[in-house]
């Protein structure tokens, strides 16, 4: 297996790439959004056993992309599924195994994320990785989730540079604590409002009185609209927003993957997606109508968990009530939103394809702007 990651490294002198440094988050510059804290990392890997991976490619002059794994647990999951569901905001993109999640509710591999041309590089990943198992010897179908957003700018996306094994590296890397965000696996290359997106995470954790339970968010942004950061202008503030001049375009696509450790089903996984969208365009992105806008949303409760086998005719489990979803909800609008804006703050600035160059977002004018808005705490 090629060592992307440390040829990356060596090459970040001489493309501009920018990923020797982490740059502050937006929490670490007095900005909160919303109401409910974050869990200890404020990060997806909030939620138990959740666990995520990067692989990123970078490649002479004009190589820049990647793949970013997600992992429900550390298990087999094709043995031991998740419930899960999906949410189209706008579907002009190439989301692979939605309509197995839509039909039974659950997921059975890692969700992958990576660029437009690379989905089957993806399959081919999650394929082997189920392969591996031992207690999968006979299976003879997997559903591989993979996702994608268009990085063609910054990267020379027609290579196809992403193989299985790049796949199979950012699984296996994938853990949980800490997540690496900005120019990183499937965020290598992609652009948001107009500069450098990338991939970003954030959770809440709500009370005990609300059932104490946590929502995890990670984004691979690379979507367009009018910048808000908290609710104040940025964009319009900087002078950086689609359609300015009519010359500007939103187009682009927005991964977003939900994890909860509250006991749902299929059905309110499906509401809590919704909301997260919810969050989406608080940031001013608008699923403009070249843009692939997903969210996925997964429970980790071991007690929905669906077995592959079992020798009961009838899944016994215990769910939350309608009633008892609205924090939740609450949750993952929050989540996404900061998740979106901290892959802007981590991002930095680019060089790739054809000496195309993307401006990380700049941070000390962004300060200024949400001091003159009231949204730093003093």
């Amino acid at each position: 297996m090629k060592n992307r990651v440390l040829l990356s490294f060596l090459l970040l002198c001489l493309c501009g790439a920018g990923l020797t440094q982490e740059k502050k988050r937006l929490r670490d510059w007095g900005v909160e959004i919303g109401i409910l804290k974050p869990g200890i990392c404020n990060a997806i890997t909030d939620v138990a056993g959740v666990m995520v991976g990067h692989c990123t490619i970078i490649e002479g002059d004009g190589i820049r992309t990647g793949v970013t794994a997600v992992l429900p647990h550390a298990g087999n999951i094709f043995q031991s599924k998740v419930p899960a569901a999906v949410f189209v905001g706008n579907g002009f993109g190439k989301l692979a195994g939605t309509t197995q999640i839509q039909e039974l509710g659950n997921i059975e591999s890692p969700i992958i994320l990576t660029n437009t041309l690379n989905v089957a590089a993806g399959i081919e990943g999650c394929i082997d990785y189920t392969f591996s198992f031992a207690d999968n010897n006979r299976v003879m179908s997997v559903n591989g989730v993979v996702g994608e957003t268009n990085d063609g700018g910054l990267n020379d996306i027609r290579a196809r540079k992403v193989t299985k094994e790049d796949v199979l590296q950012a699984i296996r890397s994938a853990a949980g604590g800490r997540v690496k965000e900005g120019n990183v696996g499937a965020g290598t290359g992609t652009v948001a409002f107009g500069f450098k997106g990338g991939i970003g995470t954030a959770s809440r954790v709500l009370p005990t009185s609300l059932g104490g339970y946590t929502v995890g968010v990670i984004v691979q942004t690379n979507f367009g609209g009018v910048l808000e950061i908290n609710g104040a202008p940025v964009g319009v503030e900087l002078g950086r927003y689609s359609f300015k001049n009519q010359i500007e375009s939103a187009d682009g696509s927005c991964m977003i993957v939900v994890a909860t450790d509250a006991p749902l089903d299929a059905r309110n996984l499906y509401r809590l997606a919704k909301r997260a969208f919810m969050g989406l365009a608080k940031t001013g992105g608008i699923a403009s109508n070249g843009s692939g806008d997903y969210v996925i949303a997964f429970s980790t409760d071991k007690s929905v968990r669906v077995a592959h086998n079992s020798d009961e005719k009838f899944d016994f489990m215990n769910v939350l009530r309608n009633d008892e979803v609205s924090p939740l909800f609450l949750a993952a609008i929050e989540a996404t939103e900061e998740a979106i804006i901290n892959s802007l703050f981590a991002a930095q600035t680019m060089t790739g394809n054809n000496q195309y160059r993307v401006e990380a977002l700049p941070v000390d004018q962004t300060m200024e702007i949400l001091r003159k808005y009231g949204k730093v705490i003093q």
